[in-house]
């Protein structure tokens, strides 16, 4: 192949792209980074790059980032004990003072100084911040074996009642990427864990966003996780409460799904769950027919299962 012959190839994929740029610019795009993509250096670089192209052709990006494997790391070094209950971490006072360390001083900053290295411009921000997540005590839901659910106290834990969206307007108005560290705060200043999926579909909806992606470590929702031909390419929120009575939905993908179900109520149009091992997994799902993962859209009936 010639340099020209590869430079038209080049040119060629530019021109496919064309009509995507064209449908999803000026939309707003909710990102939730996690999983492998935060820890594997190659894969959060090609996670960066992706948004920062997203971002200068036009498409509003708001990134929202959890922090697992750090807070899991901190946590052993500090001798603080964990656990997890619907998948949701249990949050004492020591607990909570780690996460926040951990999100808002480490994690938050490293990603915002990263973006930037590789020519884009991102913001710092926590959910803190001009009151953006404001929070109530959350409840664990816990499934017994015989079927009843019952809620369970998980300590500093919070449910994001509403959502302030004024900085990250500012922000996207000037065509920064806001990056949202997962922590939220009361009417009387108490500080609050929120699980970085939940919070990224509450930021989704009150952002009217086109669409909202999760990134984890599995290629999307599966009927049985054994069988890895079971994998869900679609699915409707009509279909959420049968894959949670089946056992389909457990653990940590239960507040993925029920984050997806409570953004695509609130007005987003599509939530993909995407595998963030695949290099360059956002560009693969938003600008190709086929995608990858799982895509939610909104079903027939108007009462939300989660």
């Amino acid at each position: 192949m010639t340099e020209i012959d590869k430079n038209l190839e080049k040119a060629q994929i530019f021109i496919e792209c064309l009509p995507y740029v064209q449908k999803f610019y000026g939309k707003t795009i909710v990102v939730k980074y996690g999983g492998n993509a935060m820890i594997n250096e190659e894969l959060k670089e090609a996670v960066f790059r992706d948004l920062i192209l997203m971002n200068l052709v036009g498409i509003r990006v708001v990134l929202v980032h959890g922090g697992g494997p750090d807070i899991e790391d901190y946590l052993g070094r500090l001798d603080i004990k964990s656990d997890f209950r619907g998948g949701l971490r249990v949050t004492d006072e020591a607990v909570m003072e780690t996460v926040s360390m951990v999100l808002v001083g480490k994690v938050n900053q490293h990603t915002v100084s990263e973006i930037n290295r590789l020519g884009g411009k991102a913001v710092g921000l926590s959910g803190k911040d001009g009151a953006m997540l404001r929070c109530v005590k959350k409840y664990a839901r816990i499934r017994d074996n015989d079927g009843s659910v019952r809620s369970v106290d998980i300590g500093m834990v919070g449910e994001v009642e509403t959502v302030d969206c004024t900085l990250i307007h500012n922000l996207l108005s000037e065509m920064y990427i806001p990056v949202i560290a997962p922590i939220g705060t009361d009417g009387e200043g108490n500080t609050y864990n929120v699980n970085a999926d939940y919070a990224a579909g509450k930021i989704a909806a009150a952002l009217g966003a086109m669409k909202l992606f999760l990134l984890t470590d599995v290629e999307g929702l599966y009927r049985d996780f054994s069988d890895k031909s079971s994998l869900i390419s679609h699915l409707t929120t009509d279909d959420v409460a049968g894959l949670v009575q089946e056992g389909a939905i457990k653990k940590g993908m239960i507040p993925k799904l029920e984050s997806c179900v409570q953004a695509i109520y609130g007005g987003v149009e599509n939530v993909h769950i995407i595998d963030g091992r695949v290099p360059h997994s956002l560009l693969l799902e938003l600008f190709t027919d086929s995608g990858i993962g799982t895509m939610l859209t909104k079903g027939e009936s108007h009462d939300n299962p989660a």
